[in-house]
């Protein structure tokens, strides 16, 4: 067995040994968006740092901890605040904790960002469902697949035409559209950050065809799809790219955060219905 797997192993052995349910679902929280995890009922919460081998978040807006508990009378894995490339982590690093999800047992993973919207028709405040990505981060040579594979977890050669699987997205759709929830479907670039873009950057990646941008995500979708998980995501618009060098305005982390009060009531009618409605 090789030192990863172990490791996966033995943190996997400590959160069982603190949980009460066995979880079905993985959900993950980005930036400002983890007032999400007060809806999970009957909750064990374990800190990052008591996590042998867990990576721990430094960004302000993570609370670092996994919250194990039911929603919508389903057993859930909530992972309030993750880790990022621009801490200084490995990409094997960074998903590692999708990994532990895997060696849980768990087969869906639902994940969330914080996005900043490049489509100038998007809004703060509203969500993209994501239905393809672009990696950037991964084209440039930054990969968690590199490197020695382990054909017990995936194959070497991973197929990515359908990363986010097409019932999750179309249960999401109809969810969204019942509760009210304005929700755009659109594709993701993941850059590495941790600066925001410049409009010359901007203008890039809308020419490039992405509707939003940000700094996490399509890592932890590569390892989940390596391993056989089944993908849903959403980003949340939490602010407004800058194309322009004429603006007054520029991005900053605290209207990402202060965005998140209004994205995280639309985002938890939309997660608790995919839930409700999530086939067994």
């Amino acid at each position: 067995m090789s030192d990863e797997r172990r490791y996966y192993q033995e943190s996997a052995a400590f959160i069982r040994q603190q949980m009460r349910h066995a979880p079905e679902v993985a959900i993950v929280l980005g930036s400002g968006l983890g007032g999400f995890a007060d809806a999970v009922t009957n909750a064990v919460s374990i800190p990052y740092e008591n996590i042998p081998h867990f990576p721990t978040s430094t960004v302000q807006g993570h609370r670092g901890r996994l919250v194990i508990g039911e929603l919508e009378g389903r057993a859930v894995l909530v992972q309030q605040g993750r880790s990022h490339f621009y801490e200084g982590y490995t990409m094997q690093q960074v998903t590692y904790a999708v990994r532990v999800m895997y060696t849980l047992g768990i087969k869906t993973l639902i994940l969330t960002n914080a996005a900043g919207g490049v489509n100038p028709t998007y809004r703060v405040g509203e969500l993209m469902l994501i239905e393809d990505h672009i990696n950037l981060v991964g084209m440039v040579g930054n990969n968690p697949l590199m490197g020695k594979n382990d054909d017990t977890l995936g194959p070497r050669f991973l197929g990515m035409s359908h990363a986010y699987d097409r019932q999750l997205r179309d249960l999401a759709r109809r969810v969204a559209q019942e509760a009210d929830v304005p929700m755009h479907s659109g594709v993701y670039m993941a850059l590495s950050g941790p600066m925001f873009e410049t409009p010359a950057e901007v203008r890039f990646v809308r020419a490039a065809g992405a509707d939003a941008v940000g700094m996490s995500t399509v890592h932890e979708v590569l390892v989940a799809r390596h391993m056989g998980m089944r993908v849903l995501a959403f980003s949340g618009i939490t602010n407004q790219s800058i194309d322009s060098l004429d603006s007054e305005h520029d991005a900053n982390h605290e209207e990402v955060l202060e965005a998140g009060r209004v994205l995280v009531p639309r985002l938890t009618r939309v997660l608790l219905g995919v839930l409700r409605e999530l086939p067994a």
